[in-house]
C-alpha cells in the first residue's frame, strides 16, 4: 500500500517512519521545506537509535529509507491511503483533504490523525464521505503501540476494515472507537494534564515534583514532560476543542498557565522551552 502522510511535524514523521519500516511506500508531504529536512534528520536519528538498541539492522534501515519520499508538492501525494497529521483546525483539514480528493479520487482512503475533531464533521463536507476514517496514533508514534481507528457515521465498513488492516501491518495494537469527543484515550487522558495544571495553578507544588510523583507511580513521563514532548500548543488546542465539545464542562477547562506558555511561544521541545528548558 502506498501511504501519503500530510504534515512532517513530530507526529507526521513518526507515522511516516513506522509505515516505511513496515514495507509501505510513503510520501511525506509538508509545505515547509525546512520542516521536511528536520523530519528526515529525525527519522534517520530514530533508525540509528533502533540499530543501537538491537531492534533494527543496517539492511532494515536501508529499506526503510528507500521507502520514504519527502515532498513539498501536494501533487506527489497520489496514494492508496492518506493520513493527515496537521493542525487541529477543521477548516484547514477540510481544505487539504479537498485538494487531495482532486488528486486521488474516490478509491483512496482519507484518514485523519485528529485528536479531538469529530470524524463525522470532517466527512460531512468532504467529496467522498464514505472514504473518511480516523487513524489516531499517539506520540511518539514510532514508540507508542496503541492506535485508535475511528468510524465516522459515513464511513464504509470496508474502509474501516482496511484501516484496521493497515494498523496491524505496522505492528501496532489496534482498538476500534466510536466517533465521540476525544474518542477513548484522549477523553480519559485529558485529566492527566488538566489536573496536573490545576495542582500547579493552586500552588500545591511545582511541576517538577508532580512529574516525579507520576513517574514514581509507574508512568514513563509526567504530564508536564509529556506536554513538552507533544507540544504545549497542540495539547492546549485539543483541550480547547474538547472543552467546547463537552458543552464547556468545567472538568475540561483549559488552564491559564498553559495558555500563557503558548502566548509566549514556549511550545516545549520543539521551541527549546516549555515547562522545561531544552538545548536546541
Amino acid at each position: 500500500m502506498k501511504i501519503g502522510v500530510i504534515g512532517a511535524g513530530v507526529m507526521g514523521r513518526g507515522i511516516a517512519q513506522v509505515s516505511a519500516m513496515a514495507g509501505h511506500k510513503v510520501v511525506l508531504f509538508d509545505i515547509n521545506h525546512d520542516t521536511l529536512v528536520t523530519a528526515q534528520e529525525g527519522i534517520e536519528k530514530n533508525l540509528n537509535k533502533a540499530i543501537e538498541l538491537g531492534k533494527l539492522d543496517a539492511d532494515g534501515k536501508f529499506k526503510t529509507l528507500a521507502n520514504l519520499q519527502y515532498s513539498n508538492s501536494i501533487a506527489d501525494v497520489k496514494v492508496d491511503m492518506v493520513i493527515e497529521a496537521i493542525i487541529e483546525r477543521l477548516d484547514i483539514k477540510a481544505k487539504v483533504l479537498a485538494d487531495l480528493a482532486e488528486i486521488n479520487g474516490e478509491n483512496t482512503i482519507y484518514a485523519s490523525n485528529t485528536s479531538s475533531i469529530p470524524l463525522t464533521q470532517i466527512a460531512a463536507s468532504f467529496a467522498f464521505p464514505k472514504q473518511v476514517v480516523g487513524i489516531h496514533y499517539f506520540n511518539p508514534a514510532h514508540i507508542m503501540k496503541l492506535v485508535e481507528v475511528i468510524s465516522a457515521e459515513q464511513t464504509d465498513p470496508k474502509v474501516l476494515e482496511q484501516a484496521k488492516e493497515y494498523v496491524n501491518s505496522v505492528n501496532k495494537t489496534c482498538i476500534a472507537a466510536k466517533d465521540a469527543p476525544g474518542f477513548i484515550v484522549n477523553r480519559v487522558a485529558r485529566h492527566f494534564y488538566v489536573e496536573g495544571l490545576k495542582i500547579l495553578e493552586e500552588d500545591v507544588t511545582t511541576h517538577e515534583v508532580i512529574d516525579d510523583l507520576i513517574r514514581a507511580s509507574g508512568f514513563k513521563m509526567g504530564p508536564f514532560q509529556l506536554m513538552d514532548l507533544i507540544g504545549v500548543e497542540t495539547n492546549l488546542s485539543v483541550t480547547e476543542s474538547m472543552y467546547a465539545l463537552f458543552n464547556y464542562d468545567q472538568k475540561f477547562r483549559p488552564n491559564r498557565i498553559q495558555q500563557k506558555k503558548v502566548q509566549a511561544g514556549y511550545y516545549g521541545r520543539k521551541s527549546g522551552k516549555g515547562f522545561y528548558n531544552y538545548d536546541k
